[in-house]
């Protein structure tokens, strides 16, 4: 159950609080108690507060407008959007096939040593294929993002993966993280037996790659020294890659991950992981072929346990039980449609939502808001005593040049523009499978397109419906979806200075990122088309 979010805006927040508790003692939860009271944590969730309570009911609004095909005047990427929520939806067409797709599709890439003996030489085929087909990134990651140091341009960006566990501090202290260890063993254990394998032959093979992995773990830079961009930010060209991490075939690895553009060895590169790349082309070279294969067949494994049948579903369900500590719920399937149906068609879907619940002139109130919070952000540097005169005047020339993006794209509502950007997904078809086969091609497809391109203001990293807001401090933009402009963060009809309370503290917010240890040195004047 979802807490209604269309109560008076003063029934809502005098039943937010508490007030049989002193303020004096305990403002918490004078303030909050009540709300604590009404929103009990929900049986299967580690945590609840209200961007939990409106994401649900904006759940609850994709559901209706995706179950809808009665819809009139539906684009043709909203109808996308609507069919593959259908194949998501059809769970009786995916216990028929179970494995199947996931078993043919590790064939038709080289298959692995799990049900049969494995000896050939095909590493880099398989990276290649893994990383530009199926977007999983085994030993380091590629992508396209706006230069940060030129920020008119983007450019192909080379970093260090990320792990099968949450940070690296897992594999790195074994004693202390036994349980985790072992409920990710048990967990890849189990999905080598449903894809074929005996338990015998599974866990040899996982302890194997587990060992592999807890080593990427341990030339992984920390998170807490890659903070400083000046420090990580190499540029180079393609051609380079060959001698700083030549186990990789790189230009054959990067013309099939951007397919859809003629690349040569000169082709502009930023490495933010330099030393990693170093190590990790060591450990390719002196590892067995073998284990090199199942550890990228894990990967994509890893990836696809989600939208095959059931027993997969559980499998990693009860890892994740272990992980976050949340007892096993009953997640309804149209949840995880709707959050899958976000995740690869959510502008399309995000068009649907914006004209249901998101009036026009919300736009221009929340543009209105940040632009007062800058103002305040800019006057509250007068009185600033450790900043110099020179650094107050840099201050505010960057807060003045932050682009506010809210509510939605502007292509989402033109269903010409929106149906263009959409028209490679194909047709939608009734097996869920090979529609997100057919969205990962597209992402990649996507994202090749950017290269050789200027930022785009309509590139955004979260879908409409989406209940956050960031901020992007190589664009020095910041983003505000219609998802969080609602109740209890925002409603155009209440007071300002309940918008301010709410929404207003996560715009202030986000602005604080363009000046934290990140933000501060990037794009003090950014222009984009």
């Amino acid at each position: 159950m979802v807490a209604s979010l269309n109560l008076p805006w003063e029934t809502a927040v005098l039943g937010a609080m508490d007030r049989s508790v002193d303020p004096c003692q305990d403002f918490y939860n004078f303030a909050c108690g009540g709300w604590i009271k009404n929103n009990p944590l929900y049986e299967g969730k580690s945590r609840w507060g209200s961007f939990s309570n409106l994401w649900e009911h904006n759940m609850l609004v994709m559901k209706q407008l995706l179950e809808n095909t009665t819809m009139k005047g539906l684009s043709e990427a909203e109808e996308k959007a609507q069919r593959y929520y259908e194949a998501c939806m059809n769970e009786s067409k995916i216990e028929e096939l179970g494995a199947k797709p996931l078993q043919q599709l590790i064939d038709q890439i080289g298959g692995w040593g799990l049900t049969e003996p494995w000896d050939k030489d095909n590493f880099q085929k398989v990276l290649r294929t893994v990383s530009a087909n199926l977007r999983t990134s085994p030993f380091f990651t590629v992508f396209v993002n706006t230069d940060s140091k030129n920020s008119s341009t983007n450019i192909i960006q080379v970093d260090q993966t990320s792990l099968g566990l949450p940070s690296r501090d897992y594999y790195l202290n074994k004693t202390a993280n036994e349980k985790y260890l072992t409920a990710y063993l048990n967990f890849l254990v189990e999905l080598g037996v449903l894809l074929g394998g005996t338990k015998e032959s599974s866990r040899a093979m996982m302890e194997e790659v587990l060992d592999f992995e807890t080593t990427l773990a341990n030339i992984t830079v920390p998170q807490e020294e890659r903070r400083d961009e000046e420090l990580i930010y190499n540029k180079m060209e393609a051609k380079d890659l060959a001698t700083l991490a030549p186990a990789v075939d790189w230009m054959a690895y990067l013309r099939e991950m951007f397919a859809s553009v003629s690349l040569n060895e000169s082709e502009p590169v930023v490495v933010y992981a330099k030393e990693y790349l170093q190590k990790v082309s060591d450990l390719i070279t002196k590892t067995n072929k073998s284990l090199l294969n199942n550890y990228m067949m894990m990967k994509v494994v890893r990836k696809m346990a989600s939208i095959l049948d059931q027993r997969f579903q559980d499998a990693e369900q009860r890892f994740l039980e272990v992980m976050y500590g949340t007892k096993k719920s009953c997640t309804p399937r149209w949840k995880v449609c709707v959050s899958d149906t976000d995740s690869a068609l959510g502008f399309a879907l995000g068009a649907m939502f914006v004209k249901a619940t998101f009036a026009e002139d919300s736009k221009a109130i929340a543009e209105n808001m940040v632009t007062e919070i800058k103002q305040a952000f800019e006057d509250g540097l007068k009185y600033v005593s450790w900043m110099d005169t020179e650094t107050k005047k840099a201050a505010q020339e960057k807060a003045d040049a932050i682009y506010n993006m809210v509510g939605y794209p502007e292509f989402i509502m033109n269903a010409t523009k929106l149906d263009k950007v959409f028209n490679d997904v194909g047709k939608c078809k009734s097996l869920y499978f090979q529609n997100v086969m057919q969205y990962y091609n597209f992402s990649g497809r996507v994202t090749a397109d950017q290269l050789r391109k200027p930022p785009n203001r309509n590139q955004w990293s979260m879908t409409p419906p989406t209940v956050n807001a960031y901020y992007n401090p190589t664009k020095n933009e910041m983003v505000l979806p219609a998802g969080i402009l609602q109740v209890p963060f925002y409603s155009r009809s209440w007071p300002k200075a309940l918008n301010f309370g709410g929404i207003g503290v996560v715009m202030g917010h986000e602005l604080t990122h363009a000046f934290d240890d990140q933000g501060k040195n990037l794009n003090l004047y950014f222009r984009v088309t």
